[in-house]
């Protein structure tokens, strides 16, 4: 009987830093839905996970510091932390559900005596400043870092919610789909030369009896 020649044993060790490879990315991934989800149906502006807030740039005022696309990281914050130079998300008026992202270019720590702080702000890209001040109760916090591009996604899987578990879950078994096809062309058996040899050697003392 002929014996199939295997390859060598996978280590134990890349075995299991595969299956964390793979945990960490699937956490990852349900991660950014699920934080995306709750943000999208959220109505509260001070929510925030581990104290800070993520946002899609959707216009170039910041630009070359941050694109239209990027994911920005906002650090729910006071105006006590705030300073001159950095940059912060806010919302530019009561009625409105927008935010901006503009940099701080002076700070009023008592404006006319109320004892409320105000900012003027201007976009990096813009020719002039900002026409309002930003009181402290609209400031949400200051960025911190940013992800290129991600906020594509983000956005549309804030607004398209409700079908992007099923696609996920339909994405995933396609793959193990595909993956299980394309393993099984690679197992073929393989029968070493020795064991070709012994198999011919039966065959012909077979027929010699």
């Amino acid at each position: 009987m002929s014996r199939i020649n295997k390859g060598p044993p996978e280590k134990k060790g890349y075995l299991a830093y595969a299956i964390v490879r793979k945990i960490i990315l699937y956490l990852f991934c349900a991660g950014i839905i699920i934080a995306a989800i709750l943000f999208a149906v959220s109505k509260t502006s001070k929510k925030s996970i581990f104290g800070y807030r993520y946002y899609t740039v959707k216009t170039p005022s910041m630009e070359p510091k941050y694109k239209v696309g990027d994911l920005v990281f906002v650090k729910v914050e006071g105006a006590d932390k705030i300073e001159v130079g950095d940059v912060i998300t806010f919302n530019p008026s009561s009625g409105s559900e927008a935010y901006l992202t503009h940099r701080v270019t002076q700070k009023m720590s008592d404006y006319q005596n109320t004892g409320v702080t105000c900012f003027r702000t201007k976009g990096d890209a813009n020719d002039a400043e900002d026409s309002f001040l930003v009181d402290e109760d609209r400031v949400i916090g200051a960025v911190k870092f940013r992800i290129p591009k991600l906020g594509y996604i983000i956005r549309f899987i804030q607004l398209r919610w409700y079908f992007i578990l099923p696609l996920a879950l339909m994405l995933w078994m396609s793959l193990r789909l595909m993956k299980m096809y394309f393993s099984s062309q690679d197992e073929a058996p393989l029968i070493s030369a020795a064991d070709n040899n012994e198999t011919i050697h039966q065959e012909i003392s077979e027929k010699e009896k």
